[in-house]
């Protein structure tokens, strides 16, 4: 598999999970991902994402949204 390939089913993963997480639809949760760029970050940080678990990554997910002002009352 292709790195866009595992790129895509990674953002795939961590938008069903934050729907899951954050008890939202999957329509919402792509909102907030494209309105404060959180695909465009997963593919950047790829290299060290796929490293680490799907809930280390949504925590840092979480995190930078916070810092954008943005609470998911997670």
């Amino acid at each position: 598999m292709n790195e866009k390939t595992q790129i895509l089913f990674m953002q795939t993963r961590l938008l069903r999970l934050a729907s899951d997480k954050w008890n939202m639809s999957l329509t919402s949760v792509l909102d907030l991902f494209k309105k404060y760029k959180i695909l465009e970050y997963i593919d950047d940080a790829f290299g060290i994402f796929h490293c680490e678990g799907d809930e280390a990554v949504l925590e840092d997910i979480e995190q930078l949204m916070d810092r954008k002002e943005h609470n998911v009352n997670v």
